[in-house]
């Protein structure tokens, strides 16, 4: 029988009374903390380059025009997002369709529901995948190694939307309307990804990857000693897309030719990064067989905030779908052959959890 080490039973019991007191990251900060606790405390590895120089930033694509009837500036944007998909594995969009407004109201929508009392926000509380919105901290507590300085809330509204009486009056009725921009500026995206694939512009909607929509509202209070800890550990997302929204404070990073780099907030802009389904670092993606990279990312904690994000994940991870995804047929040759076999989202998602919550690691597990 394996004997747990003192100082890993202490991080055990320190996880426990954090975990009990449904009070979050925020409620270590509402109580005056002034130092990091061990149990968020990561390693100096996991810390490099939290300082990004500048001289860098992720491209910037312009979406306006696309659905204009003139097919050479739609090839123009095309291009570039081919080309941002290929080199960064991820892109900023202005003029994506959007009201700025909309976008404001769900990130302080965002805000309101992590700023409610402990006891309002407590029905809400749990690690289990639940019919309407689910908030926690550190979906994986248990599972990783250090805790991150965030809280979040998650809510599955698409295929199977959730009753208006299961969501908070703080957020639930701008994310349901935030839903609907979303989704339709996600399927534009993936007619565009797909001509920059060379397939046919409705290729990806035909494989439902714009059928699943989760949005993930996520809260990084102000930390005493931020060189210490991270908001969100070093990830790809496991997912077809993701959409975000993040308000002014920054602390997203992206790596990009070994090296850290700030994706800097753009007031009208929105952030789209291509999941693991799609596309993974150096290993390429399921779907598109060797056509775009993908880029890890994190947030880097900071002493002022909160700062607040909403991510949106194109994804059917927790719906427990037969439909099989694998390389497109068309992209798929003699000379090109078939890096992965296909795969249901439910099983993927049950390979990355045997893999320590490691997406990188999950699609190299399952590469030919």
């Amino acid at each position: 029988m394996a004997i747990q080490s003192p100082t890993l039973t202490l991080l055990n019991e320190e996880r426990r009374r954090f975990d009990e007191t449904k009070a979050g990251v925020k409620g270590l900060v509402d109580g005056g903390i002034k130092k990091v606790p061990p149990m968020f405390v990561h390693p100096p590895e996991s810390l490099c380059g939290i300082h990004a120089p500048p001289g860098l930033d992720i491209p910037t694509i312009d979406l306006a025009g696309v659905g204009d009837n003139d097919p050479v500036r739609r090839q123009k944007i095309v291009e570039k997002i081919s080309d941002a998909s290929s080199t960064w594995g991820i892109f900023r969009v202005i003029n994506h369709g959007i009201p700025m407004s909309t976008v404001d109201e769900m990130l302080d929508g965002t805000r309101k529901f992590h700023e409610l009392g402990v006891e309002t926000k407590a029905r809400y509380y749990t690690r289990d995948s639940v019919e309407g919105l689910a908030y926690c901290s550190n979906f994986h507590l248990y599972r990783l190694p250090e805790a991150e300085w965030r809280d979040t809330f998650s809510c599955d509204v698409a295929p199977d939307p959730p009753r208006a009486a299961d969501l908070p009056a703080a957020c639930g009725e701008i994310m349901m309307s935030y839903k609907d921009w979303v989704m339709g500026l996600g399927r534009r995206l993936f007619c565009l990804i797909a001509e920059g694939l060379g397939v046919e512009a409705n290729r990806l909607l035909d494989m439902a990857c714009d059928e699943g929509l989760a949005v993930i509202g996520h809260y990084y209070p102000a930390c005493p000693e931020p060189d210490r800890t991270l908001g969100i550990r070093k990830h790809s997302d496991n997912n077809f897309l993701t959409i975000l929204a993040q308000d002014g404070l920054g602390g997203l990073q992206v790596e990009y030719e070994e090296r850290w780099v700030d994706v800097e907030p753009v007031r009208g802009s929105l952030v789209v990064n291509i999941g693991n389904i799609l596309q993974c670092l150096n290993v390429r993606q399921i779907i598109s067989n060797d056509k775009m990279k993908s880029v890890e990312h994190r947030v880097v904690s900071k002493n002022v905030g909160p700062r607040v994000s909403v991510a949106c994940f194109f994804s059917t991870g927790r719906k427990h779908s037969t439909r099989v995804y694998g390389p497109i047929e068309e992209l798929v040759s003699e000379e090109n052959p078939a890096r992965y076999p296909g795969i249901t989202i439910h099983d993927y998602f049950k390979c990355y959890l045997e893999n320590g919550s490691n997406g990188i690691a999950t699609l190299r597990h399952l590469r030919l």
